[in-house]
């Protein structure tokens, strides 16, 4: 997908009556210029996501949102044995304690789409997660670290 501007086309569509308020009732809650706006976000999220199922090697990133009991013993641990697993994918990670003994961690993410995909999965897999979410974009983190080819010829002599 292109972030690049291009020529706008138009969309006509019909819609039941009471989605329609509600569409409208959004624009206007967020402070909108238009429906426009409002599908053409919506319709981004969707294409993502469906990148992440269709395509599995399309690199991607995003967010995992869990949400999690932290009296269940080792969560937390398998949690992080998990993440570390993946250690190329998960870029940082923030925590924070909810009420009623709970806590929610969002990881910020970049892969293959599968390799998010298994990721999630097993993290679902860990005992005690109530939640989990992957959130996608096709725009991806500039790289992270890449060893400056002078300095790495420069250590070689």
């Amino acid at each position: 997908m292109s972030t690049e501007p291009t020529s706008l086309a138009r969309l006509s569509m019909s819609l039941p009556g009471e989605l329609f308020r509600q569409l409208d009732n959004m624009v206007e809650e967020r402070g909108l210029p238009s429906r426009s706006q409002l599908i053409a976000e919506l319709i981004r999220h969707a294409l993502a996501e469906h990148e992440a199922y269709t395509r599995p090697d399309e690199m991607l990133a995003g967010t995992i949102t869990i949400v999690y009991r932290g009296d269940r013993g080792r969560v937390r641990h398998q949690l992080a044995q998990t993440q570390a697993e993946y250690l190329k994918e998960v870029i940082s990670s923030q925590h924070v304690f909810l009420e009623d003994d709970q806590s929610l961690e969002v990881l910020l993410v970049q892969g293959p789409a599968v390799r998010l995909k298994d990721l999630c999965d097993a993290l679902r897999r860990v005992r005690g997660v109530h939640q989990l979410q992957l959130v996608t974009t096709t725009a991806l983190l500039p790289p992270l670290y890449e060893p400056d080819a002078n300095l790495a010829e420069g250590a070689a002599a």
